[in-house]
């Protein structure tokens, strides 16, 4: 009998309440989490477990090849992981211009001329050795089962696999990792890994020195040069995850956390500090004042983060100079209520992604996100262990003027940023949304639920949402009042309505801390507009 898991019917997610919790977009990836709390790991543990299963539950978003950012508290501080990789030595302007001639403004978005250095096994391990409790190796165990045994595609990962096959599947290894019947999966059809399966086992025994320097190392490597890549063996030798200090900005008497440039985490805090010049709290939730006020105020911070935000040596600006609260008042007076506008960059000097989240009993709390970037990544998956490559270097520019201009060693732009509530220097959320350019756009609409009208973390994360493109362009979700969406129109934003449950709106997932974790503990929340579940005991 043929199901359809097609369902037509409005289906609410319940939050969870537990003392310790998994939130991810996938339930297996969430069980695996589960279990290594259940074994006596911590937070970092279930994380890092949580992880790898993801990279095989939904390769649509991520892999063995993705970055990846972390922000998490130990118990005491919060701590900041930049695990992003960097640029292959031979890149430069000029390698890129020869090969795609003296117009082209950025590196290509598919193939191994994407490919920068894969961060996010090197930040499974910097996770582990410095804060883990359990044995390296066991937190791979459930990704490995997984990857060998196989699992049942769920519906929202496998319409964005349908999507992806026409780009994607000529790409080097793409066909043999991801349509092994010559398609992609249907909907509860078995998926099978056991290359990436291959390469755990391999990451597992050496505590990742395998992926590095080792046997998937030269895999990478001789996969690389065999198609045209640059690649190297020294290239990912060279990979160093780092330790950063967050940025934060206040917020209504909170303390908002996100990781610093390379990443867009900027773009949320500067449109929160814009947003402290309106009483937000006294418009409706829902309605167009607070939706318009929320856009524009995003906007601004776009034309920024756009124009300034790269690799923090090579940026003209700092991040102390984008947060300063005179530069953003001031960026603030330029939002006109009844008027949508196309706003420039200010002079600030002058003044397809996984996230997941899990917490315990002692108060450690993880916010954690991985990315291969657009669907798939480049769409070169190294055949003998199943590594899918991102395609972050796409966001290079090759314009010299450029603070984020490509070179040899450099880390690019990132759309990727988890995030982290505190109050009074205590750990309140973990939280972040996936999606792209939406990341920082999802994380200011749910605060401003949170935080100004005092919806719960589920219900934040269920309410429609707006998602800003170039311009005056805007997407608003299906599901958005009608009266809200022409109000909109009529001030001047050009709409789009919009159903799509993966990409267009992003996915959160959030943890709530409900008081203290060994007694009252915390509540999390799961975005239905993905396969995922929150889960704990």
């Amino acid at each position: 009998m043929n199901l359809n898991h097609r369902n037509p019917y409005p289906s609410t997610r319940i939050p969870v309440f537990a003392r310790n919790l998994v939130s991810t977009s996938h339930p297996l990836a969430a069980q695996a989490g589960l279990r290594m709390l259940l074994e006596g790991g911590n937070a970092v543990d279930a994380a890092v477990a949580a992880a790898a299963a993801m990279t095989i539950c939904e390769p649509v978003s991520n892999g063995l090849g993705s970055d990846a950012f972390c922000i998490l508290w130990d118990g005491q501080a919060l701590h900041g992981l930049n695990a992003s990789g960097r640029a292959p030595q031979a890149w430069t302007r000029e390698y890129f211009r020869a090969r795609y001639g003296a117009d082209a403004a950025r590196p290509p978005k598919r193939g191994f001329d994407a490919v920068t250095v894969p961060g996010a096994v090197g930040s499974w391990v910097a996770l582990s050795e410095r804060f883990g409790k359990l044995a390296f190796a066991d937190l791979l165990q459930p990704a490995i089962e997984i990857a060998e045994r196989g699992y049942l595609v769920p519906p929202v990962v496998q319409r964005k696999w349908v999507a992806a096959v026409a780009e994607l599947q000529s790409l080097p290894g793409f066909a043999q990792a991801f349509l092994p019947r010559g398609r992609a999966p249907q909907v509860g059809e078995l998926f099978q890994f056991p290359a990436a399966a291959r390469c755990l086992r391999a990451i597992a025994q050496t505590r990742g020195a395998a992926f590095y320097q080792g046997e998937v190392a030269e895999a990478i490597a001789r996969f690389s040069q065999q198609h045209g890549g640059s690649l190297t063996l020294r290239d990912l030798a060279a990979h160093r995850p780092e330790w950063v200090q967050t940025i934060a900005r206040n917020y209504r008497g909170h303390t908002v956390h996100e990781i610093p440039p390379n990443g867009q985490g900027i773009a949320a805090l500067m449109a929160l500090g814009m947003l402290e010049q309106f009483d937000v709290a006294a418009l409706p939730v829902d309605g167009v004042d607070s939706q318009h006020v929320q856009i524009e105020a995003m906007k601004l911070a776009f034309a920024d983060v756009y124009r300034y935000v790269a690799e923090p040596s090579s940026m003209e600006v700092t991040a102390t100079q984008m947060l300063d609260d005179g530069y953003l008042a001031s960026r603030a007076k330029l939002i006109d209520m009844k008027k949508a506008q196309d706003f420039g960059a200010g002079n600030p000097a002058r003044g397809g992604t996984i996230y997941l989240t899990a917490a315990d009993e002692n108060g450690m709390m993880v916010s954690f996100i991985q990315s291969n970037y657009m669907g798939f990544g480049s769409g070169c998956v190294e055949p003998e262990f199943g590594v899918s490559l991102q395609n972050r270097g796409h966001d290079f520019s090759l314009d010299a003027a450029s603070p984020n201009a490509v070179a040899p060693g450099k880390r690019p732009f990132h759309t990727i940023i988890p995030a982290f509530l505190t109050k009074d220097g205590q750990p309140l959320m973990s939280f972040g949304v996936m999606g792209a350019g939406m990341q920082p756009q999802g994380h200011l609409q749910t605060l401003v639920r949170m935080l100004d009208h005092g919806q719960s973390p589920q219900a934040a994360c269920d309410a429609p949402r707006w998602r800003c493109y170039a311009g005056l362009d805007l997407h608003v979700e299906a599901g958005m009042d009608t009266a809200t969406v022409q109000g909109l129109r009529q001030r001047g934003h050009r709409i789009a309505v919009i159903d799509d449950p993966y990409q267009d709106f992003g996915a959160g997932q959030f943890i709530w801390r409900m008081g203290d974790p060994r007694v009252e503990g915390y509540v999390a929340a799961s975005d239905a507009r993905r396969d995922g579940q929150a889960a704990g005991f």
